[in-house]
């Protein structure tokens, strides 16, 4: 009977976490598979570069305002059924985004999807903490997030096969009878489990979103309507005031997604800049380059996406020999490293970035930024939640993933200006007169990451020391 007992447990634990690995494998694959699809979509929705990158922002926005809640209303509600509540509005919006006739109702649903990542991201990550025991956690959780690498690798092929083979509609129908099964299951299969209930920040949700999509707003829209015009200067405007009114709010609020004691800490506060940026450098720079190797180079989506493999296919090989070789000489020298060598390969692509240049070279560039990011993964997080007390590990894991899908959105907004303001989408040479000015950009996000990161130290006064804690891997 104990042995009968005991196997059930054990195949319990398995579809806890092949489960929660397979949302958490979609979520990731959805937020780069998009990317590859974009000329095509551009080319059937008849979509000019802003509302392109609508469709990467909208979901983006929605990710990151939504994390830190989704966390607490797991807490309070029970992790399972927010969580499965989540994965439906993840599948059910796939289903939409596929049969979007425009692209007005393709970001709306783009942003709703974003939402049930934001729920399905955290969560997953939670049950499946819980479920296992701590001893065995390093390893669960290294399994869950290898899921991650696999994905980022493969999203580009992926979406090159299945736009080329069959449609780009096919990248968001692939997600519904895999959410569908998993639903059916995670309600049976998955553990119930509760938090300490928490007070939602639900006015600093607002402030924080509502600046985001002000300035994003007007990034977007000011090649088109003019810098100058009321609309432009209205949305900057009410960008600038929202964001300085999150921060007073968060020093004051009982709940505050991020404590004042958190913003006073020098290395969450540099590190979580340092994420912003990295984080902005690198999905900016993939949104370029994946266009201009489709819509300058002639290359077809899967041709493109098995060329920029090797861009981001490094963090599954190297992030964790970046990891173990921490333990060993410690964590600055390998982000200074790697923040470095990410923006030498974007200063490189930034250079010799145009038609002129062979594929293979722009490949290598990207390579040796590619390395430099997969150095830094494990790197800058890591050192972030090793800064702050037990008691805080929850919220600067959520602040710290926040400020990665708030980087993602800024840099998107701030390259795509950029580019429309240089070149344009409708011929070779268009594209490539937007693409290097717009890769600049790039290049001072990832220079600004650099510095930044210069500025963390091993341990900053009044931090806890850097001895790595079992929940501090586990949010990692």
């Amino acid at each position: 009977m104990t042995n009968t007992a005991t196997a059930s447990a054990a195949a319990r634990l398995r579809w806890v976490l092949g489960l929660t690995s397979t949302a958490y494998f979609m979520v990731v694959l959805d937020s780069l598979v998009v990317v590859t699809a974009l000329p095509k979509m551009q080319s059937d929705l008849h979509a000019d570069v802003a509302s392109l990158q609508w469709t990467v922002n909208s979901y983006g926005i929605a990710f990151a305002a939504g994390i830190i809640t989704a966390a607490a209303l797991g807490d309070r509600f029970g992790r399972r059924r927010v969580f499965n509540l989540g994965l439906a509005l993840f599948t059910l919006s796939s289903a939409a985004c596929a049969v979007a006739p425009g692209i007005g109702a393709l970001v709306a649903a783009r942003t709703a999807q974003g939402l049930g990542a934001a729920v399905v991201m955290p969560l997953s990550l939670t049950i499946l903490a819980t479920a296992f025991p701590p001893q065995r956690r390093g390893m669960i959780v290294g399994v869950y997030g290898g899921l991650a690498g696999l994905a980022v690798a493969a999203g580009p092929i992926v979406a090159g096969v299945v736009t080329e083979r069959l449609d780009w509609h096919w990248i968001f129908w692939l997600n519904v009878p895999i959410g569908l099964v998993a639903l059916v299951l995670g309600a049976r299969l998955l553990p119930e489990s509760h938090g300490a209930p928490q007070r939602l920040d639900l006015v600093g949700v607002v402030l924080v979103s509502g600046g985001v999509v002000a300035l994003v707003w007007a990034l977007v829209r000011g090649n088109e309507v003019g810098w100058s015009s009321p609309q432009i200067l209205a949305t900057l405007l009410a960008g600038l005031a929202l964001l300085p009114a999150f921060a007073a709010w968060e020093r004051k609020a009982a709940a505050a997604m991020v404590p004042a004691r958190l913003m006073r800490n020098r290395v969450f506060a540099l590190g979580t800049v340092t994420t912003f940026l990295m984080s902005g450098a690198t999905f900016a720079a993939a949104f370029l380059v994946t266009q201009e190797f489709q819509l300058a180079r002639g290359y077809s989506p899967i041709s493109t996406g098995v060329r920029l493999l090797p861009f981001f296919g490094t963090p599954m090989l190297v992030s964790p020999l970046a990891g173990a070789l921490c333990d060993r000489i410690g964590r600055r020298p390998i982000m200074l490293a790697g923040l470095t060598l990410q923006a030498a390969g974007y200063t490189w692509v930034a250079v010799r970035g145009s038609l002129a240049t062979g594929w293979v070279e722009i490949v290598v560039a990207l390579l040796v930024a590619g390395i430099g990011i997969s150095m830094a993964l494990p790197t800058v997080p890591t050192a972030v939640l090793n800064a702050v007390a037990e008691a805080d590990v929850g919220k600067a894991s959520g602040a710290n993933y926040m400020a990665q899908r708030f980087g993602a959105v800024f840099a998107v907004a701030i390259a795509s200006a950029v580019f429309a303001a240089h070149g344009h989408l409708g011929s070779p040479a268009g594209v490539s007169a937007g693409f290097r000015p717009a890769l600049w950009s790039c290049v001072i996000f990832a220079v600004l990451a650099a510095l930044t990161a210069v500025a963390i130290t091993a341990r900053a006064s009044g931090t806890p020391a850097e001895t790595p804690r079992a929940d501090v891997l586990v949010a990692a």
